[in-house]
């Protein structure tokens, strides 16, 4: 009985109604002719309220199926898209206002969704949702108001309580870049077409030749008996170690379009390990800050995506210091092949980058070493604008000063024999395949 009470609910409508009622006999008091208006009406009400309330209260047997189909994970930085199932099994249309109680990190208080079904119609409804923090999700409820309508009543019912969800580093980012990777189409995603230009791989196959391809390769005695143009295709060197390294320090804490730059350097390690395993190398993890909180040694076996992408998932900043040195040592002592290594951290200033400099130049030595940071793109936004005051251009002033030292920081590191990639956050995934696939294609790996 108690759970029968608590699915009854009145609408707006109803009291709305009510009111008007109560105002007419207020009148009627003042003018009797609109007496014998005001008892039909609240006649009429009281008759529809009592239909209303059996249509939808007739049956004891729920009339709305309902089911939210929710993925095994979420996909951290992407568009996530949830599904509601609903069909309705009454005999007659119904209104149904869905509000789903979904997890507290997205904030969104007044979500609503209202749908009509047909009698007996089924629907699915979609609805997306963005995640910007790696961890646990709760949903909660499925709540389904059902209405008539005459829609003075309305009956609840509860679907799906108290579902767990877990997001991962962006899986969504990746799987589209594999499947470009499989079909060659990485160019449509902003990936550069380069021209080979080692003689250290080995002939593969002949195929017809392609915009974009070395034409030193070209076969001219398939040309001659094909009567088009011919390429030879060379295998790329394999089994190279590619290192995604992360610095998990305060510095990646930085928020950009409401993620973490660390959350940003998680999915690009993330596809940068699979599009290197795609390329038969073979693809590692090291993760560090004050110490060095993870190392997956580098390998292309089935299971190693998975596992990369579990020891993503579960980082969290300390907010400490990087340290550098320590990071060198567990380097040297643990990846006795020459590698390349993707460092990624960021850098706001050039004293900060010649702190660590003697670390990167030792890391040079040994591996193909390249440093990841960011651009600080709301300085853009100052420096672009047309400053109309004395204060304004004291802060432009001061936003090209920064702007200028990232520029400094790449040419200071090159000249170390230190590979740079100063990239804005939303491009960082391509960028840094980019300067992978450079590296292939002249033989450097």
């Amino acid at each position: 009985m108690k759970t029968f009470f608590k699915s009854i609910f009145l609408s707006n409508r109803l009291f709305f109604y009510i009111g008007t009622n109560v105002i007419l006999f207020i009148i009627s008091h003042f003018l009797p002719s609109l007496y014998s208006l005001a008892k039909v009406m609240l006649t009429g009400m009281f008759a529809l309220l009592l239909i209303d309330f059996f249509m939808l209260y007739a049956s004891s047997k729920l009339q709305i199926a309902g089911k939210r189909n929710t993925p095994e994970r979420l996909s951290n930085g992407d568009i996530n898209e949830i599904y509601f199932y609903l069909k309705n099994n009454y005999n007659f249309k119904t209104r149904l206002s869905v509000i789903d109680e979904i997890p507290h990190q997205f904030q969104k208080r007044d979500f609503e969704i209202n749908v009509s079904l047909e009698a007996k119609e089924e629907k699915n409804i979609l609805y997306k949702l963005r995640p910007v923090r790696r961890g646990e999700y709760v949903f909660g409820k499925m709540n389904v108001y059902v209405s008539t309508l005459i829609g003075f009543v309305r009956k609840r019912q509860i679907f799906d309580d108290g579902l767990l969800v877990p997001v991962y580093p962006s899986y969504i980012q990746m799987r589209k870049f594999e499947l470009l990777a499989i079909s060659n189409r990485l160019t449509e995603a902003g990936i550069k077409k380069i021209r080979k230009t080692s003689n250290n791989n080995e002939f593969e196959q002949i195929r017809e030749y392609v915009p974009g391809d070395d034409t030193r390769t070209i076969n001219w005695k398939a040309v001659a008996r094909r009567g088009k143009l011919m390429t030879n295709q060379f295998q790329d060197e394999k089994s190279q170690q590619v290192f995604s390294i992360i610095d998990m320090g305060r510095t990646m804490k930085m928020p950009f379009d409401e993620l973490s730059l660390l959350d940003y350097a998680i999915n690009s390690s993330l596809v940068i390990s699979n599009i290197a395993m795609h390329k038969h190398d073979k693809a590692g993890l090291i993760t560090f800050s004050s110490k060095v909180d993870s190392l997956v040694p580098a390998a292309r076996k089935p299971s190693q995506m998975n596992l990369i992408m579990e020891v993503l998932y579960k980082q969290k900043t300390n907010f400490e210091e990087s340290n550098m040195e320590l990071l060198y040592a567990s380097v040297r002592r643990k990846i006795n092949q020459r590698s390349l290594l993707l460092l990624y951290t960021n850098f706001e200033g050039i004293s900060s980058m010649r702190r660590q400099l003697g670390f990167f130049k030792r890391l040079a030595r040994n591996h193909l070493t390249v440093v990841i940071f960011f651009k600080n793109t709301e300085l853009y936004k100052v420096t672009d604008a047309h400053p109309k005051t004395t204060e304004d251009i004291y802060i432009k002033t001061i936003a090209e000063k920064f702007a200028y030292e990232k520029r400094l920081i790449v040419k200071e590191l090159n000249n170390n024999n230190v590979h740079t990639i100063l990239t804005a956050p939303q491009d960082l995934t391509v960028n840094t395949i980019n300067k992978y696939l450079e590296f292939k294609a002249k033989g450097m790996l």
